[in-house]
């Protein structure tokens, strides 16, 4: 293996082209594709200042990141693996799908798909801060000017790719054009309390669910629906029911022919089947939801 470089080996079934197609429909990530088969990342590694460039492509059963910057690259290393979800042994997902014939019918249509991650549970929260009662759309726009404007940049092969601030930056944000109301205020809270640990990825997952979403939810501006956010979407939490995300009980009804959304017992029920990976199942259920419907499309974050 090449000075700069590192390998991820999945375990279970994954697709990175599954990964990069999800990123070029998920609006925060406000994601284009560069070269074929390659997924460009920029973010700040975790407890850094400066951005870190990864380049990440499949050589057969093997993911290998290429690395643009000066970070350490085993921080950078376990980041990646938590965000494309390969930190997780998916060898007994395809079981899901044969006592499930609806999740096997989704695994067969997203195959090798596994959720795309924030880059930290700090991003996500901010995110969510940044997209509260604005369109997705709109809060996406925020957010790349953020980084464009705040955050620092790094070169992959040639091109410049800006990271979104690191908390540090944050905490002493002043004002953004097309923050409103406490967004800025809550911002610098997020920054000051991921720079105290309390966003930790590792320390989050290692918490029962209730707890970490309790914690999450003691972070200012943050409620129940952006505190599962940043546990599924932040810190990868992979086997969590989004009750708290209103499209799934929808994207439930589509895909098992109910005649109206299940009642949240009814669905705690039926998500027993999907265990350990209950976020993943719902990641299917949306991506088919979005797909058939394309009602992400104007929808309010909130």
């Amino acid at each position: 293996m090449a000075e700069g470089q590192f390998e991820l080996r999945p375990a279970g079934p994954y697709s990175l082209a599954a990964s990069v197609r999800f990123l070029e429909g998920f609006a925060p990530a406000a994601y284009e594709g560069n070269e074929a088969g390659h997924l460009h990342m920029a973010f700040v590694a975790v407890g850094g200042e400066e951005a870190v460039g990864v380049c990440v492509r499949s050589e057969g059963e093997t993911i290998v990141g290429e690395l643009f910057g000066e970070a350490d690259s085993e921080i950078v290393r376990l980041q990646v693996e938590r965000i494309l979800s390969l930190d997780v042994d998916g060898s007994e997902f395809p079981n899901v799908g044969e006592r499930d014939p609806i999740v096997g019918w989704l695994q067969a249509r997203y195959p090798g798909l596994r959720p795309v991650c924030f880059y930290s549970p700090y991003e996500a929260a901010a995110w969510a801060l940044i997209g509260h009662r604005i369109r997705i759309a709109q809060a996406a726009g925020i957010k790349a000017r953020m980084a464009r404007q705040l955050g620092p940049s790094v070169e992959i092969h040639g091109e410049p790719e800006y990271a979104f601030p690191n908390p540090a930056r944050l905490a002493e944000l002043e004002e953004f054009p097309g923050l409103f109301g406490r967004k800025v205020e809550y911002l610098r809270s997020l920054g000051r309390a991921t720079m105290e640990g309390k966003l930790d990825a590792d320390h989050l997952r290692s918490l029962p669910v209730g707890e970490a979403l309790e914690k999450l939810k003691a972070v200012p501006g943050i409620g129940p629906f952006s505190a599962e956010l940043i546990l599924l979407r932040g810190a990868g939490e992979p086997d969590h029911l989004p009750e708290n995300e209103p499209r799934l009980a929808r994207a439930v009804a589509l895909a098992y022919g109910l005649d109206e959304p299940p009642e949240p017992q009814q669905l705690r029920k039926l998500a027993e089947g999907w265990r350990p990976y209950r976020t993943w199942v719902s990641l299917h259920l949306r991506a088919m939801l979005e797909e058939e419907t394309g009602e992400i499309s104007g929808q309010r974050h909130s």
